[in-house]
């Protein structure tokens, strides 16, 4: 069946969502995605979507200099996380367990 061109507008999410479909696909080509897409639709009832692995690559963030030291801020973050959350732990181990009695009704 021959191709016809038209012009398409999509809210920005969904171009994403089809540019990482057409990605995930053989052919790379988002207007190949949109056709499957629109053929499942009309085929089955509705359209099925396909999970995508990653969102890798779908960001470009341009060199900003209130980011260049984040990966140290969350990694001390982190570290300061995990080791209050060792403390606590510690502190729970410490205290002396009670004993359960079993249940003294009847």
């Amino acid at each position: 069946m021959p191709k016809k061109a038209i012009s398409v507008t999509l809210d920005e999410s969904n171009v994403l969502w089809l540019k990482a479909r057409a990605r995930m696909s053989s052919s790379n080509n988002v207007s190949e995605a949109l056709d499957q897409l629109v053929t499942e639709a009309r085929m089955n009832g509705k359209a099925v979507p396909r999970p995508w692995p990653s969102l890798v690559g779908t960001i470009d963030l341009k060199d900003d200099p209130e980011l260049l030291k984040a990966d140290e801020f969350v990694k001390a973050y982190w570290n300061e996380w995990l080791s209050a959350q060792s403390m606590a732990n510690e502190d729970r181990s410490a205290k002396p367990k009670r004993k359960r009695r079993g249940n003294s009704r009847g």
